[in-house]
């Protein structure tokens, strides 16, 4: 595999180390009320890969997981506390925050969540009231 198509994080003090290869299966925001208390801001920017497209290169004994529901676990390191990534097993994908992937090219297709938004974003992508239906979600549209 070229190395055009890794991407290469790491949690804010260097302790843990990963790469995801090939593309990611999507890529969008999320404005539930847990991922914006997780994250501390007002919208998740994420991109959403297959698992086996994630390795951790260096620290994984440093990775802690917290898992509020059984859809979510998510990922830190236990040195600095820096976000690293969700794990969400039932839709078998793996959340890597857009902003822990500095150089990939973050080209959002959707809005999930977003009736919950506390930061309207117009920008013509699709707003679900939850999750698209192929995803197990009601697959509604909200209006911007």
């Amino acid at each position: 595999m070229s190395s055009a198509n890794v991407q290469t994080g790491s949690c804010f003090c260097g302790e843990i180390k990963f790469e995801v290869s090939g593309q990611p299966a999507a890529m969008g925001y999320c404005h539930c009320e847990s991922c914006r208390h997780w994250s501390a801001g007002p919208v998740n920017a994420f991109t959403l890969w297959n698992p086996e497209a994630l390795k951790v290169t260096q620290g994984e004994a440093s990775i802690g997981t917290y898992n509020k529901t059984p859809i979510s676990y998510r990922k830190w390191c236990n040195k600095c506390g820096g976000r690293l990534f969700t794990s969400h097993p039932t839709l078998g994908l793996v959340d890597v925050y857009a902003a822990m992937l500095p150089r990939l090219k973050f080209e959002p297709g959707v809005h999930v969540h977003y009736q919950e938004t506390v930061l309207r974003i117009h920008d013509g992508k699709p707003k679900f009231k939850d999750m698209p239906g192929d995803m197990g979600g009601s697959g509604i549209n909200l209006p911007e």
